[in-house]
């Protein structure tokens, strides 16, 4: 990231003149004013910030910020950001993507990006279809999704996408939704503070293909009962009330309780910081199902080496060892031949 001198500005320095072209109501909306909302507290520069995106409705993002950026092809955007991130490790790099984007075509970029650890903010809007070629089912939509695809409905088990990242040994993972933008802004910026790779997953509401998909968790007259929000040390409870609460079983099994039915010491700490992933990935598979209470908030955040440091180090070492480089000497070396 950028060390250089930080100019004070506003939401309207990151807001690009182009005209916001996605369905009306869609998620996206919201996602995009709080990313607007929240740039101007980071401590970055327009000038030093890239925004990457593959295809999709999410991959328009890059329009609509006023920085740099790439509307790349599809699910290579985390291939294309790494690239950015560890020739110039300067810079501020995002990737946006979708599920289908990020999960499909994309899912082998993602998971490497991931496992090396490349300094990258990655924000995945799930709606759990593919939106921008008009509703067929993606790699979130559950088992059952009558689409254009899939008249007599899907028979592929989906990608949890937190269980995915966490697999590939994201350093940083979390959820959030479309819904709640101080819960937005709260979790990009802890996002973005992590030096290495970032993962948010965001539920985000397709109004047109798969409307409601997330109703029964995120609307704000059910949030109280079925939003799990997972606070690093402090006890995992939820509820109207904070009646209710996890624990965990001799089994290793995370379970749902009245907190009037166990005793205090018996309820999960939440641990973001745990070396292990077992307990984020167990708090990542915790929901059954789209009517189950749903764990937000940071999984996991815990420090590992940063890809482009490695790699620059690499570079400077080779370069103290071997002295300044001959490229004309590499272009004939072993391997030419004459045509």
């Amino acid at each position: 990231m950028s060390t250089a001198q930080v100019a004070v500005t506003t939401k309207a320095d990151w807001t690009s003149d182009q005209e916001v072209r996605w369905c009306p109501g869609c998620g996206d909306y919201g996602i995009l004013l709080a990313v607007q909302q929240l740039m101007p507290s980071l401590g970055v520069n327009p000038e030093n910030t890239v925004f990457v995106s593959g295809i999709g409705c999410s991959s328009r993002f890059p329009y609509y910020m006023n920085t740099y950026g790439m509307h790349s092809i599809h699910g290579r955007a985390p291939a294309i950001a790494t690239g950015v991130a560890v020739a110039r490790p300067d810079l501020d790099v995002w990737v946006i993507t979708g599920d289908g984007d990020g999960l499909s075509i994309g899912g082998n970029h993602l998971i490497h990006a991931l496992r090396r650890n490349v300094n990258l903010t990655i924000l995945l809007f799930n709606n759990r279809i593919y939106g921008l070629t008009k509703g067929q089912y993606s790699p979130t939509s559950e088992v059952g999704k009558v689409s254009k695809s899939t008249p007599m409905g899907s028979v592929d088990w989906p990608f949890n996408p937190l269980a995915v990242a966490l697999g590939a040994e994201a350093s940083f993972v979390a959820r959030t939704h479309d819904l709640d933008r101080k819960h937005m802004m709260e979790t990009f910026r802890a996002a973005h503070e992590h030096q290495g790779a970032s993962f948010v997953e965001i539920y985000q509401n397709c109004n047109v293909f798969n409307d409601g998909q997330f109703n029964d968790v995120t609307k704000k007259q059910v949030r109280d009962e079925m939003m799990i929000d997972l606070v690093h040390g402090e006890p995992v409870t939820f509820g109207a009330d904070g009646q209710r609460g996890v624990v965990m079983g001799s089994d290793g099994q995370l379970r749902l309780v009245e907190l009037a039915d166990v005793s205090s010491d018996e309820v999960l700490v939440h641990d973001a910081h745990r070396v292990d992933p077992s307990l984020a990935f167990a708090l990542a598979r915790l929901a059954t199902d789209d009517q189950s209470p749903t764990p937000f908030g940071v999984f996991r955040s815990v420090e590992r080496p940063e890809y482009a440091s490695g790699v620059s180090a690499q570079v400077i070492a080779a370069s103290e060892a071997r002295g300044p480089g001959d490229l004309e000497a590499l272009l004939r070396s072993n391997g030419t031949w004459m045509v």
